[in-house]
């Protein structure tokens, strides 16, 4: 069956685990591999909600392949990290032309498309397929580095390799789709990244971390680096009819693909930006209003929105720039935008 390890997992996970996710009803690759994707840095309660109106929208990969990339977006905003929407929208193409719309199940097959690593193919491969594939997401690489104390940031390519070989030494043969759940749910519901409840933890007797009085040393924290600040502008204009100005982002990059607001060089003092309007938009206004700036914070840097509110007067060019669109706010906060700039346009 495997070891002691592995069966004790499983035998919490009969009383505990979480059996009634939504991605567990009518399971299969397509469904698991959307679910795996919005899991990744999100957690479960947050991904729900989503992942139900996603799957009403796209209810196979099919759909999502021959579906707009902006209205994908659409579908995702607010979840964030959207390079996995990206992602996600360009696979589903990939299987569909690459695989005939069947989901591969060999995982370094499912690797080679866009956004799936080993962890997440495994995931699929064991959750959808019921194969033996070691999973090593955030959840497991906690209990695992606690339980073996396992010193050390998982980012470094060494200590990875020892979590991966515990992950491959404790996944059973048997009831691989139940294992793989639980382990994950072990973490998200008793091993929490602060202040695990041991008490309740069916593997105690086994940890090191828990044995040294000290599980939240493990795993190691990523060295810390003091995030750098940038300031932008963000333009909100808005013309007689009540429209606001929106730009299609590149689709690489920060907010890739999502429409935004225009932005301006903070350099520009608040009575250039009409004159940036015009020659960079093609759109003559009246001098600006200031709003109160804000900030939102990346994963690698501190962005300081400084919004300026200005009345478009009249549309020279817009034609000529094809990013750019007019859309009432109801129709604005419908599309794909980034959470802070819909929460700019709710004000």
């Amino acid at each position: 069956m495997g070891d002691w390890f592995s069966q004790q997992l499983l035998d919490w996970y009969d009383r505990h685990g979480r059996k009634e996710l939504p991605w567990h009803r009518d399971r299969s690759a397509y469904r698991v591999w959307v679910s795996e994707i919005m899991l990744q840095q999100t957690q479960v309660t947050t991904v729900i909600p989503y992942f139900e109106r996603f799957m009403e929208r796209f209810p196979s990969v099919h759909d999502l392949a021959s579906a707009a990339r902006e209205e994908v977006l659409g579908y995702w905003s607010g979840l964030g990290y959207y390079a996995r929407a990206r992602n996600l929208h360009a696979a589903a193409i990939e299987v569909v032309e690459r695989f005939e719309g069947e989901f591969p199940q060999d995982p370094e097959q499912l690797q080679s498309l866009p956004g799936i690593g080993r962890s997440t193919a495994a995931a699929i491969a064991a959750q959808a397929f019921d194969q033996r594939a070691a999973i090593l997401d955030g959840n497991a690489k906690r209990v695992l580095a606690r339980y073996h104390g396992v010193e050390g940031w998982p980012g470094k390519t060494a200590v990875a390799n020892e979590l991966w070989d515990h992950a491959e030494e404790h996944t059973p043969h048997e009831r691989i789709r139940d294992y793989t759940q639980a382990i994950m749910d072990l973490g998200a519901m008793v091993c929490t990244r602060r202040n695990p409840a041991c008490a309740s933890c069916p593997v105690r007797t086994g940890c090191i971390g828990y044995a040294r009085n000290d599980p939240e040393a493990y795993p190691g924290r990523k060295p810390k680096k003091e995030k750098p600040e940038k300031t932008l502008w963000m333009l909100l204009i808005e013309d007689g009819e009540g429209r606001l100005l929106l730009e299609e982002r590149p689709p690489t990059g920060i907010w890739g693909g999502l429409l935004s607001l225009p932005e301006a060089d903070p350099a520009l003092q608040p009575e250039e930006v009409p004159d940036h309007c015009e020659s960079a938009l093609g759109v003559e206004t009246n001098m600006p209003d200031s709003l109160e700036p804000f900030r939102h914070t990346f994963s690698h840097y501190h962005l300081w929105i400084r919004p300026l509110r200005l009345s478009a007067r009249r549309t020279i060019s817009i034609q000529e720039h094809g990013r750019l669109r007019w859309l009432t706010r109801e129709q604005a906060l419908e599309a794909g935008l980034p959470a802070p700039i819909r929460g700019l346009i709710r004000q």
